[in-house]
């Protein structure tokens, strides 16, 4: 796999200058919402749940140009004021080629009312990118932080070891330091294909959450090729991952990694109708004796469904397979939703046992722009389900995990949510909100029900019954939200004001509410943030306990 990334950087060193020019836009939700006029038309077929975007010449293009650009008229104002509020610190522009560069703060103090704590963040970061002729497009980004945070993510943070969705945990006290790393060089060698590598994350679906592969996980270096062909597109991804939680499993001393790849097509069927088609392998670089195993070659097939190939070998591996799907019923109103399977039985499946065997989960979803015929008012409405142990794996170095953190769901598994969010932008003003509820079920008194992606299924709670062969086990009568069944309430909204949407260097107040309880315990966080801050980044605060407090 390394020579496979080393023929990649090589390739893309010595490119020539050609066609079609593709711009890759770093995803967050916030930001890409408001593309939704024009994905989500009725009169346009543009691919929309694969993300990033590759922005090409197209209306996608134009929609994303307008947001970037908007009030920008150097003609009427001075060097500085431009690169305060309309340019990049540093932009070049040469008919062959292109150069920006920004320094980007993240800057913001807080008040943890619920637990009378004082939270802030300090960010140094940075950005650069380019295009060299119009195939090659580059792009790297680089955070320096340091925080201390409200009582419910630091309890999250300690329990993990993770700062939720960006990197590994090295505190000192209180106070937390890290650093965030996203790089990507993109080669379209015709209009029908993208290259791309580098250390970044992907996501799949047209919802906030993903079922099958999101943007929560801390970055990670993925190679992937991109292909679009009238009304498919077609990705083909492999990756490495680090693996923090696994090493303490085993008394491991060393940071074990895995790899993954993964496939997705999108089909827009036509207009209003575009129908995906998702598959992916996990497996450890060492397993669980310390025998070495590194890239498996049999997994280099970029075709869609490798769970043939997977099978042929034995099925060691961890397998995930899906859909996707979306309607748009009119101009401001799409229906959307996934499907993940992560294991099948037809016995256990269409029999409703609530066998620890039945690992699925799903997402429905409604979605549109210009609510009430008001322009740029978006909105999201969606439901997120997920059954018991699903996204574990037998041996939990394989499970669909990276850096200790879910790939797809935020929550882990055996959980409902509901989630809505509410946008609205005025000049440079963005207004947003977002209400979610849930449920879930956290491990007690020793026993694995099913939330908690970290522990084998093969343990599952309740009655286990075991397999002849001894390899696997199941318990029937699960249902989602056993265990210790907890719910939790989740409020936040957030006033901006847009300095520079070059790099979306904005004002922001943000003020949240947050309520976890159980049988146990009952947790309430109620705080106010400002500050200054800058990037697309996404960055997740809606998240559930990992274990009970």
């Amino acid at each position: 796999m390394k020579k496979l990334f080393s023929s990649a950087i090589l390739l893309l060193s010595f490119v020539s200058i050609a066609c079609a020019q593709s711009e890759y836009q770093s995803y967050s939700y916030q930001f890409y919402q408001k593309l939704d006029q024009g994905i989500y038309s009725t009169k346009t077929r543009e691919h929309s749940s694969l993300k990033p975007f590759l922005i090409q010449d197209t209306l996608l293009k134009k929609y994303s140009d307008s947001l970037l650009n908007y009030g920008v008229d150097n003609k009427q104002h001075s060097w500085g004021y431009r690169k305060l509020f309309n340019e990049h610190l540093v932009e070049i522009k040469n008919p062959n080629s292109t150069l920006y560069a920004d320094f980007l703060p993240d800057f913001n103090i807080g008040r943890d009312f619920s637990n009378s704590k004082n939270t802030y963040l300090t960010t140094y970061g940075f950005q650069a990118g380019g295009t060299v002729g119009t195939q090659f497009y580059f792009n790297v980004s680089g955070y320096v932080n340091q925080a201390v945070f409200p009582s419910f993510l630091q309890t999250y943070i300690n329990q993990v070891g993770v700062i939720p969705g960006q990197a590994i945990d090295h505190n000192t006290g209180n106070t937390y330091n890290w650093s965030y790393l996203t790089a990507t060089a993109s080669y379209t060698p015709v209009k029908y294909l993208n290259i791309s590598i580098g250390r970044d994350k992907t996501f799949i679906g047209d919802g906030y959450r993903s079922m099958l592969l999101s943007d929560y996980a801390a970055p990670y270096p993925f190679f992937k090729l991109t292909g679009t062909l009238g009304n498919v597109k077609y990705m083909a991804m492999w990756a490495r991952f680090d693996d923090p939680m696994n090493s303490n499993i085993n008394n491991y001393t060393y940071n074990r990694t895995k790899w993954g790849v993964f496939h997705y097509l999108d089909w827009n069927v036509n207009n209003r109708l575009s129908l995906g088609f998702y598959d992916s392998i996990i497996w450890a670089s060492t397993d669980d004796k310390g025998l070495p195993r590194g890239f498996d070659l049999s997994y280099i097939n970029p075709v869609i469904f490798l769970r043939p190939v997977e099978a042929s070998n034995g099925s060691p591996d961890n397998s995930l397979m899906g859909i996707t799907g979306k309607y748009k019923i009119t101009d401001g109103i799409t229906a959307y939703g996934q499907f993940a399977l992560d294991e099948f039985e037809a016995k256990n499946f269409f029999s409703s046992n609530g066998s620890s065997r039945n690992k699925y989960s799903w997402q429905i979803g409604f979605r549109g722009a210009n609510m009430f015929g008001v322009k740029n008012l978006n909105y999201l409405v969606e439901s997120n389900n997920a059954k018991p142990y699903t996204y574990s794996e037998r041996s939990v170095s394989q499970n669909y995990t990276a850096s200790s953190e879910p790939l797809a769901h935020p929550w882990g598994a055996n959980f409902r949510e509901a989630v809505g969010l509410l946008n609205y932008s005025y000049k440079r003003f963005d207004f947003s909100g977002e209400v979610d509820f849930g449920r879930y079920g956290l491990d007690m008194n020793g026993l694995n029900y099913g939330k908690d992606l970290f522990q084998s299924y093969l343990h599952p709670a309740g009655a286990v019954i075991y397999d002849p062969t001894g390899n696997t086990s199941e318990s029937l009568g699960n249902y989602t939200g056993q265990g210790l069944t907890t719910t939790m309430y989740y409020l936040e909204g957030k006033v901006a004001y847009i300095l520079n949407p070059k790099y979306n260097l904005r004002i922001e107040l943000s003020a949240l509410y947050r309520e976890e309880k159980s049988s146990q315990f009952n947790y309430n966080a109620g705080m106010i943030t400002i500050g200054l801050r800058s990037s697309f980044r996404q960055i997740y605060n809606d998240i559930a306990s990992y274990k009970a407090h």
